[in-house]
């Protein structure tokens, strides 16, 4: 089963280079051969299920050893589209 995940290493700084524990999360999904999609506020990865969940501990431990203070992560099935919020504020269907 192929999954996606994301994940956001705190604590942000302010502009200029990405935090050392961003760059060390970022290079142990990198090595671990998942597609990576690095953003300013959180980092896309994807992959087969095996690969991805062995390389999450990878991540989470490479970031927390690099001055990460919190690491805030979704894991969820391709293919899946999250509830976008409505006009209302609520959930949508």
């Amino acid at each position: 089963m192929r999954l996606n995940a994301e994940f956001t290493t705190e604590p942000f700084v302010g502009e200029g280079e990405p935090p050392g524990h961003a760059r060390a999360a970022l290079r142990a999904a990198e090595e671990a051969g998942l597609s990576v999609d690095f953003g300013p506020l959180g980092t896309g990865v994807s992959g087969d299920d095996r690969t991805l969940l062995s390389a999450l501990q990878r991540i989470v431990s490479a970031a927390l050893a690099h001055g990460a203070t919190r690491v805030t992560l979704q894991v969820e099935t391709a293919g899946h589209a999250a509830s976008a919020p409505t006009a209302e504020g609520g959930a949508g269907a």
